[in-house]
């Protein structure tokens, strides 16, 4: 049964903040950059105001706001924090601290385009670099999935079969500061779903006594502690398909790896993820209703990488579309979405033909035309069987 809920126009930056404060964590620890900002000064308003029972923690940057983190995790707490940009980026070293001694701290990340030039709008190059450090990603297209994935992602990560960190991802300024509407759940529900974290393991725990991040060179155990993480993110896969069926009973939302529109019969297909999958849905199901045979598909799921059920999924169409809002700069191979899924369909016996589409860079706008134009070269290519080019920048100017 659905819980009860309160339909409000807010931000997704608050959308955040408000998950956060149903959630209650033991520890918030983080520093402002924008566009992140507003989530953590709404949260600690909300402390202020003895609304939580957090203990929030004032640091002098996103370096010492992950070391903090990592710390009040491996004490036992339920830890959250929140970043940016070039916030994300000087946590580095400290993401890997915090997947391999597999603390279960949740992060939303406010994707915001990294230097230089300077530039505080969406792609997503920051997050992206940081795909291979370990954490469970989730991308949001709007307000509410920024709410929703946020409660999920506190029972992802706490998962005894995981215990992995989770970041929850929401495209800046496009979500975090654009009025939604959002369907909130009650304080009660959220509490329910959300649980109490019971630590396998404590610092402060005295009569049981472990040690944490220890040396580990040479003739260590480093690399089964490396494969056991790779286990973890293998056994999320499940954890998380089941999480997001049991929000789907209290909110009348499920969740799953990615959605599809369409895929059933079409040809062709873009797939796409963040916000720009609402704009891609909108021009899909409108050609669509003009008998164009094209689907997509909306990535939730980027960490861990849903490469089976992917091949799966485009396995009856000609040609497909990957839109990428980043670039790996590695030489014209295309943005790390499209890598990903080009080799995901390599086993395959009859692959689609792939093109990549880098849009948005630096929040350039993904119009419908634009939209229009890529579905355009992919008809195309199903038709012919050819593609023309294989890494397109949209929307790029002369």
């Amino acid at each position: 049964m659905a819980a009860d809920r309160k339909i409000v126009a807010i931000v997704g930056t608050d959308a955040v903040a408000e998950a956060m404060r149903q959630i209650n964590p033991d520890v918030v620890a983080a520093y402002p950059i924008t566009p992140q900002t507003a989530i953590v000064e709404t949260y600690s308003q909300m402390a202020a105001d003895d609304l939580v029972k957090t203990r929030m923690v004032a640091v002098e940057s996103e370096h010492s706001a992950m070391s903090a983190s990592i710390g009040a995790a491996a004490a036992g707490a339920r830890v959250m924090t929140c970043t940016s940009s070039q916030g994300l980026a000087l946590m580095w070293e400290l993401l890997y601290i915090a997947s391999g001694l597999r603390l279960p701290i949740v992060m939303p990340n406010v994707n915001r385009s990294l230097s230089a030039p300077i530039n505080i709008h969406c792609d997503h190059g920051d997050s992206m670099g940081a795909r291979d450090a370990g954490w469970i990603q989730l991308f949001s297209e709007n307000a509410q999935e920024a709410y929703d994935n946020t409660l999920q992602a506190v029972r992802i990560a706490e998962n005894p079969d995981v215990l992995l960190p989770v970041m929850v991802l929401m495209d800046g300024f496009i979500i975090s500061h654009s009025i939604d509407r959002v369907e909130l759940l009650d304080d009660k529900t959220v509490k329910d779903f959300v649980g109490e974290y019971q630590p396998p393991y404590s610092l402060l725990d005295a009569d049981n006594p472990v040690s944490v991040g220890n040396f580990d060179s040479l003739y260590g155990y480093y690399f089964e502690f490396k494969r056991q993480q790779e286990e973890a993110m293998l056994n999320s896969f499940e954890v998380i398909k089941k999480v997001g069926e049991e929000f789907g009973k209290i909110s009348g939302r499920s969740y799953g790896l990615f959605e599809t529109v369409g895929m059933e019969d079409a040809e062709f297909a873009i797939v796409a993820l963040g916000s720009a999958a609402g704009t891609v849905r909108h021009e899909v199901e409108a050609m669509r209703a003009k008998g164009i045979p094209i689907g997509m598909i909306k990535l939730r799921v980027f960490r861990p990488f849903p490469a089976k059920e992917l091949a799966v999924a485009l396995s009856g169409v000609k040609a497909a579309a990957v839109f990428d809002r980043s670039d790996t700069f590695a030489g014209n191979i295309g943005g790390p979405v499209f890598i990903e899924l080009r080799s995901s369909l390599y086993d395959l016996e009859k692959r689609p033909l792939l093109i990549n589409y880098i849009y948005g860079l630096g929040g350039r706008d993904l119009s419908r035309e634009l939209i229009k134009q890529a579905a355009a070269e992919l008809a195309e290519a199903a038709r012919s069987g050819q593609v023309k080019q294989l890494v397109n920048y949209l929307g790029l100017r002369e």
